[in-house]
């Protein structure tokens, strides 16, 4: 597919940094299930992710506390969020990617796609997958961009069917179709769709803020349950991509506990800090890898 200029990043809007505040202590036993973004084609198990993220970066401190209702959930124990101090998000652009990914000793490929629509203070952003002869999955988040970024309202996830999660501030919470509990909303919580832009717009809002070694969390919503994410911020490294050579600035999250995922993902300055790649990899070795292969006008 024909490739264009590089989408210009918005001038960052710097905000005056919060507090230094301490992070919650984590919980004595984690009780949400394993985050999970299953953006894979239907030969992949449900189960299989596409972000990451990590905790304590330069600044980081508990979330405002939602909304209070007396319907309201408690607010996460242990959760704790990386606060927006700029926030520079790209003009919409379609990203194309190359899949790769072995599965119980068997190679497949597949195509993916990155949809990102603004316009004025709303946004829409969608991720879909597909194989030839095996079908298609994707997830949408669609929402508001403010000062701090992305404020989701709604999260999809569809293959043969599809599963939702509703944003609902107002409430303190965020209800889910799957009919599984309810989840505390908190300031700043993102989803599985919106994350990967968010945490773009953090690096190219303040590159300086996130120094090698630093850490980012971001509470993640997925269609049926919702925690912290926490990604490290590791060394550049230049890439050769089925688009390109590109110098980028990788991000990962190690596994968090028996049978979890490796993420890895890597972001390019040069694109406005758009996702160029990410890798996920299994405890048993199984891994999806999608690399960049063109940047085209919406």
């Amino acid at each position: 597919a024909p490739t264009v200029a590089p989408p210009v990043a918005k001038p960052a809007v710097r905000k005056k940094p919060p507090a230094r505040a301490s992070e919650a202590p984590p919980p004595a036993a984690e009780t949400l299930a394993p985050s999970v973004a299953e953006v894979a084609p239907p030969t992949v198990p449900e189960g299989t992710e596409t972000a990451a993220q990590s905790a304590a970066a330069p600044v980081a401190q508990t979330p405002e506390p939602p909304t209070s209702t007396a319907s309201a959930p408690a607010a996460p124990t242990g959760s704790v969020h990386t606060p927006v101090t700029a926030m520079s998000l790209p003009p919409s652009t379609q990203l194309a990617y190359t899949m790769t990914g072995n599965a119980k000793g068997l190679t497949y490929h597949a195509n993916a796609t990155l949809a990102w629509n603004t316009s004025g203070d709303q946004y829409d952003a969608r991720m879909t997958v597909s194989a030839l002869f095996l079908g298609s999955r994707s997830m949408a988040s669609t929402g508001q961009v403010g000062a701090d970024g992305l404020a989701p309202t709604r999260f999809s996830d569809k293959s043969r069917t599809e599963v939702a999660a509703h944003f609902e501030p107002e409430k303190g919470q965020i209800t889910f179709s799957a009919n599984t509990p309810s989840m505390p909303w908190t300031q700043g919580a993102q989803d599985r769709v919106s994350v990967f832009m968010q945490l773009g717009g953090m690096l190219a809002g303040d590159p300086a803020a996130f120094p090698q070694g630093s850490t980012i969390s971001v509470y993640t919503v997925g269609p049926r349950d919702a925690e912290t994410w926490k990604f490290a911020v590791e060394a550049t490294e230049t890439l050769q991509l089925p688009y390109g050579e590109l110098s980028t600035l990788k991000l990962s999250r190690q596994p968090r506990r028996e049978f979890d995922q490796k993420v890895e993902i890597w972001y390019a300055p040069s694109l406005g800090y758009l996702p160029v790649r990410n890798r996920i990899t299994q405890a048993n070795g199984d891994f999806i890898d999608q690399q960049l292969r063109s940047v085209t006008a919406p």
